[in-house]
């Protein structure tokens, strides 16, 4: 008997909102909020939210700070660097639309925390 596994989403992105309180830089400290509500607005209008489609989500540490603000989606496992809402919107029509990996917004495999 072979079971089918289908994903809920066909892609899921998830934003690194973490605010850490001791000093230490934190994904929060820039744009990671305003970021994670333009990309869910984009999601939306664009008619592409729900079962089957993409999710956008917050999530706390995602222990890749020295590249914040970050954000990773799945089931793909790219993981992104961005600066402003420019850099959203192209995430939004390449990756999540179309499938198509933005490279130059790609968080290089050796920075982590």
């Amino acid at each position: 008997m072979t079971i089918e596994i289908k994903s809920y989403y066909e892609r899921h992105i998830f934003f690194c909102t973490n605010q850490r309180t001791n000093g230490t830089a934190s994904c929060a400290d820039g744009i990671a909020n305003e970021a994670f509500e333009h990309c869910k607005k984009q999601v939306k209008a664009a008619g592409l939210n729900g079962q089957g489609q993409i999710r956008v989500n917050k999530a706390g540490c995602l222990d890749r700070c020295a590249g914040g603000p970050v954000a990773v989606v799945y089931p793909d496992a790219v993981w992104y660097t961005f600066v402003d809402n420019e850099d959203i919107d192209e995430i939004v029509e390449k990756h999540l639309k179309n499938g198509e990996v933005v490279e130059r917004l790609c968080l290089p495999d050796n920075v982590g925390r």
